[in-house]
């Protein structure tokens, strides 16, 4: 069975400032619950309670665990990586504190997602040694390292991807949306670096929109207003491929479901982003009974 969870960004929930309305803890993950499933992300820093009892008690009401908490952070400025290591080392504890796995962390390149940096020599040098500081973070509270290229960030393009697998041995968050919108194949990255993948975003993508976004001419917060993102079988993404080639490799951890959305106000009772989710879970029990039958 693959261990189904969510994430709160599904719900338009997200660190970036002013990206829309945000609904309650509550009620997101009554929705979580209600869509079938087991698990969720942390979310942003503060939007579900730091203190561990206090999470602890929130989510067993909602019969949930939790999987992951993912923190972007500034890890290639030398004056910023102090305090981002701060920031991780509070998202650790909170994980840790309430029975997660999985530590997730993205390198940030400063305002937004809209725009990004290329690392030179000495930029690449402190990432990796700021990945090397967040290793230890992790493996001080037994929690997996997994980090995620991501839009936006100063690891986003298939080439700085294969660079840091190159350079370090940190584990990855596989996000099939960014790796496409990125420029990269999942299927391959699953496929070449499968043992490396510690955990998995699992979006589907409008190639339309990601090609205009890789380009330049259209920026990341604009193509997911215009639903960049879509509910897993409606885009581009070879699911059952990825799917098919980690099994192989042997991964047991969490498909995290995500699908980047921005509201502008409370959707109403029985709808809004739950109907993506929704769909998104059949597809995904529809694919592991198509799986079953083949291996008959």
């Amino acid at each position: 069975m693959m261990r189904l969870a969510g994430a709160p960004i599904s719900w338009g929930i997200c660190e970036v400032p002013d990206w829309g309305h945000q609904m309650r803890p509550e009620r997101v993950l009554r929705e979580m619950r209600g869509a079938g499933l087991r698990a969720t992300e942390l979310g942003p820093p503060g939007y579900l309670p730091t203190d561990r009892e206090a999470l602890r008690e929130l989510l067993d009401a909602h019969e949930i665990e939790l999987a992951a908490g993912f923190v972007s952070i500034v890890l290639h400025l030398p004056q910023l990586q102090g305090s981002s290591l701060r920031d991780l080392t509070a998202a650790a504890d909170a994980v840790a504190g309430a029975g997660g796995d999985v530590l997730v962390v993205a390198a940030a390149a400063g305002g937004g997602y809209d725009r990004r940096q290329t690392l030179d020599r000495s930029g690449w040098s402190t990432l990796l040694e700021g990945l090397r500081r967040a290793q230890e973070i992790a493996d001080a509270r037994a929690l997996k390292l997994a980090f995620h290229p991501h839009v936006g960030t100063v690891v986003e393009s298939a080439t700085e991807v294969t660079r840091l697998l190159e350079l370090s041995d940190v584990g990855l968050c596989l996000d099939t949306g960014h790796m496409v919108v990125g420029g990269g194949d999942p299927v391959h990255v699953a496929t070449t670096a499968g043992r490396r993948i510690r955990h998995v975003h699992l979006k589907d993508v409008d190639e339309r929109l990601a090609k205009l976004v890789r380009s330049g001419e259209l920026a990341y917060s604009d193509a997911v207003r215009r639903s960049l993102f879509r509910p897993l079988g409606s885009g581009c993404v070879d699911v059952l491929g990825l799917v098919s080639q980690l099994g192989a490799a042997g991964y047991g951890s969490w498909y995290v479901l995500e699908q980047d959305v921005m509201l502008s106000a409370e959707p109403e009772p029985g709808g809004g982003p739950m109907t993506d989710v929704r769909r998104s879970v059949a597809f995904i029990e529809s694919l592991v009974a198509l799986k079953n039958k083949r291996e008959m």
